[in-house]
């Protein structure tokens, strides 16, 4: 198939990282089994971290990055994935190697490609992305431990981040009480409109850290932090608790002791969505697309989300690195 499109490409130069839309021919797409027509895709994380050169996330550039696409099948050689789908790509080395949905075509294998629930929309499907997912997938492995609304509050780290921000809303439509974390000041009206019961500074998580234990306060907590806040925080987890830990933007290392395990019971719970397996991330989306679509979506959707186009997207890529943005980026390719 012949034709050309516009992308986010990042290149290395002699004056370091340089990001710009270009034209691309379709030609200069990896070898896969599904062609896919963007409409939409989500800025994540590591989506920045990408498109800032990291070595750690992408090793060769130039590079498409974008760990998120939602379009239609182009083109597909695996019979049971037809033309005219809605489909959505995420995860697996989509925008990290591989090229990635800040592009208005991606190739991809047809073992990456996840049917659309019928009752999100591509762009909604989007304002969850992998971020939502991620978020769904750590209030699903707290439910799955037994954890339930009367046992006491949730904690959420990272409030404001994409990961953080669903985490509230969902936990805040199933009966929690939620209380949100975070180091941005003047976003107590925001995370109260979407669910937290209360807001706390970051800062506040950090408190009594030379202690072996703290007080038990709360009875679970969503973790999109990691590092020292991590740490503290399993000393403060109710008997039987648990942390689903999911990221690492105060660092990669936490120090802690055996006391919350063995005094306590308490649980730490690792959640990855990259490379779990296609029948559970497909269910996992299911389950968003229906029984976690709630009546206030849409409500949710405008006061968090905030639609760009391809041009805008250099920009907003600048915010997520620098942490200087609350919710979540969708970009509209089609």
């Amino acid at each position: 198939m012949n034709g050309t499109f516009r992308a986010l490409r990042v290149s290395e130069t002699a004056n370091g990282v340089e990001q710009a839309i270009v034209e691309r021919s379709i030609d200069d797409l990896p070898a896969g089994d599904v062609l896919i027509r963007v409409s939409h895709s989500s800025v994540n994380y590591k989506d920045a971290l990408s498109a800032s050169g990291n070595k750690a996330v992408t090793r060769q550039y130039p590079h498409t990055p974008g760990i998120d696409a939602a379009g239609v099948v182009e083109s597909s050689s695996e019979p049971s994935i037809r033309v005219g789908e809605e489909v959505l790509v995420m995860g697996y080395d989509l925008g990290m190697n591989t090229s990635g949905g800040f592009s208005q075509y991606v190739r991809v294998p047809a073992s990456w490609v996840i049917r659309k629930p019928a009752r999100l929309s591509l762009e909604n499907a989007m304002v969850f992305g992998t971020a939502g997912f991620t978020a769904a997938m750590c209030v699903d492995t707290l439910l799955q431990v037994g954890i339930s609304p009367d046992q006491g509050p949730v904690l959420v780290t990272g409030a404001t981040g994409g990961v953080g921000i669903v985490a509230v809303w969902l936990l805040h439509n199933q009966g929690f009480e939620v209380v949100a974390a975070t180091g941005k000041s003047g976003q107590e009206e925001l995370l109260k409109a979407v669910g937290a019961d209360s807001v706390i500074s970051r800062a506040t998580l950090l408190e009594n850290a030379n202690r072996p234990m703290n007080r038990p306060v709360w009875a679970a907590a969503v973790d999109t932090v990691g590092g020292d806040v991590l740490g503290n925080i399993l000393k403060s987890i109710r008997y039987g608790g648990s942390v689903a830990c999911c990221g690492m933007v105060a660092g990669h290392e936490f120090t802690t002791s055996v006391f919350p395990f063995i005094l306590r019971g308490v649980n730490l719970l690792g959640v990855d969505s990259v490379e779990l397996p296609l029948d559970v991330k497909q269910d996992i989306w299911n389950m968003l697309g229906d029984k976690w679509t709630f009546d206030d979506f849409a409500d949710f959707k405008q006061r968090t989300v905030k639609l760009i186009s391809l041009d805008e997207l250099p920009a907003a890529l600048a915010d997520v690195l620098q942490g200087t943005h609350c919710g979540r980026y969708v970009v509209k390719l089609g």
